[in-house]
């Protein structure tokens, strides 16, 4: 195992596409669900538990070698919204790419193809990860991170909110993230024994709504 392998993969300038997601903070910064540093930790904390923790755990399962096609039709049943369907898919057809250069692995390639469009990027992760010489742990770890980074970083370019001020929201949900990342790994173990079924399905009906209505917009900065 290479832990170096997961700074490389969790690190914000690796070409996986995630800049280009807010992870449903600029619909929620136009909305005035996020106005400053104590609103995005609220967000954060609470996409945190919710599609953190199911992504987390997909991601998990698939580092073990769970079937990623049985995944990614858990995943689509735990994203009732089409548009965090598509963007999660495009995700993982960009981390897809990007992986396959980084890690090439057999098990990548017939990911990509059985699913040309893009699996659900969690599960792409996973098998990512694997791939790597990671395991559930650090899948786990790296998806949970994602989960908030993403909106945090996202808010600095959104409301010009100081950078060391997101960075410092971070730092603070930190135990938290240990938390969901060992509960999704914990979770995944289970899939293994049990099947998808065993996966959280921890859900944000405003996150899923918001993101809907942010497809729609004409002028965006990001595109989830």
């Amino acid at each position: 195992m290479s832990r170096a392998a997961l700074l490389v993969l969790a690190d914000g300038r690796f070409p996986a596409g995630g800049h280009a997601h807010s992870g449903g903070a600029e619909a929620a910064v136009k909305a005035g669900r996020i106005s400053g540093a104590a609103s995005l930790e609220d967000f954060c904390r609470g996409r945190l538990h919710t599609t953190g923790l199911v992504s987390a755990a997909l991601a998990a399962a698939a580092a073990l070698g769970v079937d990623p096609v049985a995944l990614d039709a858990a995943a689509d049943a735990r994203t009732p919204s089409p548009a965090l369907r598509g963007a999660a898919r495009r995700l993982g057809r960009q981390l897809t790419r990007a992986a396959r250069a980084a890690w090439p692995s057999e098990e990548l390639d017939a990911l990509a193809g059985e699913f040309p469009k893009g699996a659900h990027q969690p599960v792409v992760l996973g098998v990512v990860a694997r791939g790597a010489g990671l395991g559930p742990e650090d899948a786990a770890y790296c998806s949970a991170y994602e989960s908030v980074s993403g909106p945090a970083t996202a808010t600095v370019r959104l409301l010009s909110l100081d950078p060391f001020d997101a960075t410092a929201v971070l730092a603070r949900l930190a135990p938290e993230l240990d938390r969901v990342a060992q509960r999704a790994a914990e979770a995944a173990r289970r899939v293994v024994l049990d099947g998808v079924d065993a996966l959280p399905a921890g859900g944000a009906p405003l996150l899923e709504i918001s993101a809907e209505a942010h497809a729609a917009w004409a002028v965006r900065l990001f595109a989830s």
